[in-house]
C-alpha cells in the first residue's frame, strides 16, 4: 500500500518519469502523423485545417477523456492496462476474457511496429542532407542493439530517459510555436467543424482517419504503464505533453499551409520546420526520443506476457529479473520474437510512410476492447447506467470509424499486424480453452476421509521411507479437498512413506503484488496444507516461499522439520523435502469433438514448447519428482467384449 502511495504522489522525479517511460510512444507521433495526412494530396486549406482539427479532436476525445481522464480511474492498485483492467472485473465478468484476449494481443502486434516506424521516421531525416544514404542498415543496427541490451536490463539507461525526453517535448513545443507565427489563421482549425467538413465533404476525407488515428497510438501504452509513476503524475504531466503536440501538429500545418496548390510526396514537415543548423541535432534527439518510445513499447510487451502468464492465457516461459528495479523484467522468448518482427517489418516495407500502412490496425482494435472492459468496470463502480452506456456508445462510435478506416489499409500492410494478432489470439485461446477442458473433469476427494490411511502409512515400517517431507502441489482451491490422482499417487502408484504430508496450493490474486499465505494443519505433525496468495505480477518462486514458510512454522514451533532418522535426529539436521508434480497428459481414451480435438491438440504442442511446471514454479530440480498420469476427458463409449473359448 505504501508503495502505491508513493507513486501517486505529485513529484518532480515523477513527472520526469512519466515524460521518459508514459508519453515514449504517443510522443513521436509528430515525426510522421501530418506527414501521413498530406503525403501525395494537393495542398489545400480543407485538407489543413480539416487534418488539424482532427487530430486535436481525436487527441483530446481519446487519449485526454477517455484514458488520462477515465481509463487512469481504473486503477488495480496502482496498475493498469488491458489485463490489470480484466482481473478488476473477471469475477463478475469472466466471459470478457475472449475482448482482453484479443485487445492483449493487438497490443503485442502493435510492439512489433513501433520500433520500426519510430525509428526509420527519425533516421529518414538524414536523407534531407543526402538522399544516397542508406537509412535501413542504420534502423537495423539501433533496432537490434536495442534488443540486446534488454537482457542486462535497462534501469541505468533508464535514469536518463526522462531528461531526453523532456528536451524533445521542449523542442517540439519550440519548433511549431516559432512555425505557428509565421501563420497564426491555423489556429482556427481548433473549430471541430472543419474536422467535420473534411470527413463529410473533402474527396475520400473519411479515409484519413487511418492516418489521423496514428496521433493517439501511444494512449494504450500510456495506461499500461500507469504502475510505473502514478496517475497523478501522468495527468499533470499530460499538460505539457498535450500542449507541446499541439503546437507542432499547428507548426507543421501553418509551414505545410504556405505551400498551397503543391503536392508534397515525400518531404516531411516534421523536419521542414527545423533551421538547417539545427537539423543534425534535431534527428539526433529525435533518434534518441524514438529510442525511448520503443522501449517503452518492448518493457510493455514483456509486462504483458508476465500478466498473461499469470491469468492463464499465455504458455508459460522463462522470466528473468535483470535488474531490481520494481517492474523491471524480461522474457527472452518474446523479446527475439518481436526483433524477428522488427526486421521482417524494415526489411518488407523499407520506408516509414511504407509502414504507416501497417501501423493503427492493431491498436485501434485493442482500444475497442478497452472500451468494452472499461464499461464493465464503470458499472462495477456503480456509475449511473445511462452515463455508462452513454460513453460507450460514443467511443464504440468513434473507434469504428477509425477502424473502417484503419481497415482499407489491409491490402497495403495491414494484413501484416493482423496476421501476427490473430496467430497471438489463437495461441492465448487455445492455451487458455485447453487447460479449461483439462481443469473440467478433475476429481477431487475430501483429504479428511484419508486422513486415517495417511497416518498409518506414514508410521508404517515395513514400507521404506520415501521422503522425510513430500510435498504437492494442488490445484483445489477448497482447503478440505486434492485431486484424486494426488491420493492415487501416494497410497497406490507407488506406496510413498513420509513423515510430514504437504499439500501446497496457489491462487492467483486480482491484485497485482499481493504476497500471502495461510496454513491450516490438516493433521497435526502428519498432513499440512499451504494456500499462496500471489497477485498476477508476482513471480511463483515457490520453493523460496515454501522454504520461508517452513522457516517461520518452526520458529513459531508449530512443526518440527528435524529428521526421523535416529543417526540425524541426534545432530538436529533437518529432514529432507521432496516435491512431486503430476504431469498430466491426453489419454488415448478419450473421444472429444472435432474442435476440442483441434483445441487439445494445439495445447499440447504449446506444452510441449513451453516451461516445465517445475522450472515455471522455480521449484529445485535436484528434490522433484515428475510423475505422468492419464487424463481422461471425454471417456470412450461403452463397447462390448466378447470371450472366446477354444
Amino acid at each position: 500500500m505504501s508503495d502505491h502511495n508513493h507513486i501517486n504522489k505529485v513529484s518532480l522525479a515523477g513527472l520526469l518519469v512519466a515524460l521518459g517511460i508514459i508519453f515514449g510512444d504517443i510522443g513521436t507521433s509528430p515525426l510522421y502523423v501530418f506527414k501521413a495526412i498530406v503525403a501525395g494530396r494537393k495542398i489545400e486549406e480543407e485538407l489543413i485545417y480539416g487534418g488539424l482539427s482532427c487530430i486535436f479532436w481525436t487527441i483530446t476525445l481519446q487519449t485526454t477523456i477517455k484514458y488520462v481522464i477515465l481509463a487512469l480511474r481504473a486503477d488495480n492498485n496502482g496498475e493498469g492496462g488491458i489485463f490489470s483492467l480484466y482481473a478488476l472485473i473477471r469475477r463478475r465478468r469472466p466471459y470478457l476474457i475472449f475482448p482482453a484476449i484479443i485487445g492483449g494481443c493487438a497490443l503485442l502486434a502493435d510492439g512489433m511496429i513501433t520500433p520500426p516506424i519510430s525509428v526509420s521516421s527519425a533516421i529518414e531525416g538524414l536523407l534531407i542532407l543526402n538522399s544516397d544514404i542508406p537509412t535501413i542498415p542504420i534502423v537495423i543496427t539501433i533496432i537490434t542493439t536495442l534488443f540486446l541490451l534488454q537482457r542486462v536490463g535497462t534501469s541505468i539507461v533508464g535514469k536518463m530517459f526522462g531528461p531526453i525526453m523532456l528536451v524533445w517535448f521542449l523542442m517540439l513545443g519550440i519548433l511549431g510555436f516559432a512555425s505557428i507565427t509565421t501563420h497564426p489563421e491555423v489556429l482556427k482549425a481548433l473549430n471541430p467543424v472543419f474536422a467535420y467538413q473534411l470527413l463529410t465533404h473533402y474527396p475520400e476525407g473519411f479515409w484519413l482517419l487511418g492516418a489521423v488515428f496514428l496521433c493517439t497510438t501511444g494512449a494504450e501504452a500510456l495506461y499500461s504503464d500507469m504502475g510505473h509513476c502514478g496517475k497523478q503524475n501522468i495527468r499533470i504531466s499530460w499538460i505539457f505533453v498535450k500542449t507541446t503536440l499541439l503546437l507542432n501538429y499547428f507548426g507543421q500545418g501553418a509551414w505545410v499551409i504556405n505551400s498551397i496548390g503543391a503536392t508534397n510526396a515525400n518531404l516531411n514537415p516534421f523536419y521542414a520546420i527545423m533551421p538547417k543548423w539545427f537539423l543534425i541535432p534535431g534527428i539526433i534527439i529525435a533518434t534518441l526520443a524514438t529510442i525511448i518510445a520503443s522501449q517503452a513499447m518492448i518493457s510493455g510487451s514483456f509486462t504483458l506476457i508476465s500478466e498473461a502468464i499469470r491469468l492463464n492465457v499465455w504458455p508459460k516461459v522463462k522470466i528473468k529479473y535483470p535488474t531490481e528495479a520494481k517492474g523491471q523484467i524480461y522474457v527472452p522468448s518474446v523479446n527475439w520474437l518481436l526483433w524477428i518482427g522488427c526486421i521482417v517489418i524494415v526489411l518488407y516495407f523499407k520506408e516509414s510512410s511504407k509502414m504507416e500502412a501497417a501501423y493503427g490496425l492493431a491498436i485501434i482494435t485493442t482500444m475497442m476492447m478497452t472500451t468494452l472492459l472499461l464499461s464493465s468496470y464503470l458499472r462495477k463502480i456503480k456509475t449511473p447506467k445511462f452515463i455508462v452506456l452513454a460513453i460507450t456508445f460514443i467511443y464504440l462510435f468513434i473507434e469504428s470509424g477509425f477502424f473502417m478506416a484503419n481497415v482499407v489499409k489491409i491490402p497495403h500492410g495491414g494484413w501484416m499486424t493482423l496476421l501476427v494478432s490473430v496467430i497471438f489470439v489463437v495461441v492465448m485461446w487455445a492455451w487458455y480453452k485447453g487447460r479449461k477442458i483439462k481443469n473440467r473433469l478433475t476429481e477431487f476427494v475430501k483429504l479428511r476421509d484419508y486422513i486415517p490411511i495417511l497416518q498409518q502409512l506414514s508410521n508404517d515400517s515395513s514400507i521404506p521411507k520415501y521422503a522425510t517431507h513430500l510435498v504437492y502441489l494442488t490445484s483445489a482451491d477448497n482447503l478440505m479437498e486434492v485431486e484424486n490422482k494426488v491420493i492415487y499417487s501416494i497410497l497406490q502408484k507407488q506406496p510413498k512413506r513420509a513423515d510430514i504430508y504437504w499439500f501446497v496450493h496457489i491462487h492467483v490474486d486480482d491484485k497485482p503484488y499481493t504476497m500471502e499465505y495461510k496454513v491450516d494443519h490438516i493433521a497435526s505433525h502428519d498432513v499440512i496444507k499451504i494456500e499462496f496468495r500471489l497477485g498476477f505480477r508476482v513471480e511463483q518462486k515457490i520453493n523460496f516461499y515454501f522454504r520461508k514458510v517452513v522457516e517461520e512454522l518452526m520458529k513459531n514451533h508449530e512443526v518440527d522439520v528435524t529428521s526421523r532418522y535416529a543417526s540425524l535426529s541426534k545432530l538436529n539436521i533437518t529432514g529432507d523435502f521432496r516435491f512431486v508434480v503430476l504431469k498430466r497428459h491426453l489419454s488415448y481414451e478419450n473421444e472429444l469433438s472435432v474442435y476440442e480435438s483441434l483445441l487439445m491438440d494445439a495445447y499440447s504442442v504449446l506444452d510441449k514448447l513451453s516451461l516445465s511446471e517445475e522450472k515455471a514454479f522455480g521449484l529445485d530440480t535436484s528434490s522433484v519428482t515428475i510423475e505422468k498420469v492419464p487424463m481422461v476427458i471425454a471417456p470412450a463409449k461403452e463397447f462390448k467384449l466378447k470371450r472366446v473359448f477354444k
